[in-house]
């Protein structure tokens, strides 16, 4: 059995939910090994981001969100609303909220919401790979979701394949 481990640098932006599309990154990653069957797992470390598999929309809002994942953004915004104001979520704690602020870093704690929707969105996918095939269906991208809206940041995405 062979086992394989790349990253994958996204950059995210700031005042929405960023979704970079990893799709091409993940079967490029895959087709590197040279396995034929086995089983990838695409996953962030960062507390605040996902990673999902959706189809992709023809037509994207103005922040360039396809139209699709702005539903799931508005569909979560519904029972997760975004933080707008401090104390309208317990997280983080006085603590940190002085340390933060007494940095001069901003109103960075006031993503309460990105932590939340992360836990109900997940932080991994899998994937099977079968005849050297990854098995994404025939709308199936992979993305790379970043509810973080606070600032611009450059991350990770941990692309993980064991086969053979």
């Amino acid at each position: 059995m062979k086992i394989h481990n790349e990253k994958i640098s996204c950059k995210t932006g700031v005042h929405h939910p960023t979704f970079v599309d990893v799709t091409e990154d993940v079967k490029r990653i895959a087709a590197s090994t040279g396995m034929k069957d086995g089983l990838i797992t695409v996953y962030s470390q960062h507390t605040t981001c996902s990673v999902i598999i959706q189809e992709p929309s023809r037509s994207n809002t103005y922040h360039d969100i396809p139209l699709i994942q702005q539903d799931l953004v508005n569909a979560l915004a519904k029972i997760i609303p975004t933080c707008e104001y401090e104390g309208q979520y317990l997280h983080p704690d006085m603590s940190v909220r002085k340390e933060v602020l007494a940095s001069g870093k901003g109103a960075f704690h006031l993503n309460t919401d990105a932590h939340l929707r992360s836990v109900i969105m997940g932080r991994s996918v899998s994937i099977p790979i079968i005849n050297g095939e990854v098995q994404l269906g025939l709308f199936g991208h992979v993305y790379f979701v970043d509810w973080d809206q606070v600032r611009e940041r450059d991350r990770e995405v941990i692309v993980h394949i064991i086969g053979e």
